[in-house]
């Protein structure tokens, strides 16, 4: 939780002081003058997010997988993991995104009763399509996205009554949709808030065999971030 609260004040922060730092860069134009005369004469004709083709984002994100996601689970708990986003903007709407965590996502399992199962890692990373509403220089710019990703289980240490042999995920492979807003702070620098929603349903294995049970995962993430284009 003071993690949480932590990310939320820094993005309200980061939020609070963009605006403010992009009028600051772009300002506006006197009332009467020519934008592109005014723009030219100030010295801003050649400051601009538009036209730039890269992106890096480096951030932190908090996944939580969905309730009751197989027989005898209660609970996958959810966490932060650091997260790292390349970005190739075709123009200054479309671009194709590389997304991933650069670290495991650590969970924790627990039965019906509350007991604790034991705990699993994965490691998300997807290839996603993106569509950016407005204008590049716009100080908030909405984005929406659809792609494949692919997450891989490990260090599984879990337990299940009556077996012996060791529990594993299957890597989980599908759909992943994400929702986001770019803040822009200048025509570089700029905040980046987001929501991604994955369709897992890994295969239970024991002993390395799968058991026909789909783990019904469907992990939602949080992100925060701060981002360069170049």
């Amino acid at each position: 939780m003071r993690t949480i609260n932590a990310l939320t004040l820094s993005l309200l922060a980061t939020a609070a002081f963009a605006p403010s730092a992009f009028a600051q860069e772009y300002p506006a134009t006197p009332e009467g003058a020519d934008a592109n005369s005014y723009a030219t004469d100030s010295g801003t004709s050649g400051d601009t997010a538009s036209g730039k083709h890269f992106a890096v984002v480096g951030g932190v994100a908090l996944l939580q997988p969905k309730n009751d996601p197989v027989e005898g689970v209660r609970k996958f708990d959810g966490g932060p993991a650091p997260t790292l986003s390349l970005s190739y903007y075709i123009n200054d709407n479309w671009a194709v995104e590389l997304w991933g965590a650069a670290d495991k996502f650590n969970h924790r399992v627990r039965g019906v009763g509350n007991e604790r199962l034991g705990t699993v890692e994965q490691q998300p990373i997807a290839l996603s399509g993106q569509y950016h509403f407005g204008q590049a220089d716009n100080v908030f710019r909405p984005f929406v996205g659809v792609g494949y990703y692919e997450s891989n289980f490990s260090n599984e240490d879990l337990v299940a009554p009556g077996v012996t042999e060791h529990i594993g995920l299957e890597t989980a492979k599908g759909a992943i949709g994400t929702v986001g807003v770019d803040m822009n702070i200048n025509s570089t620098w700029f905040a980046r808030a987001d929501a991604r929603y994955m369709h897992a349903r890994p295969e239970v294995q024991v002993g390395g065999q799968g058991t026909g049970a789909d783990a019904k995962l469907d992990p939602w993430t949080v992100g925060f971030g701060l981002g360069a284009r170049f």
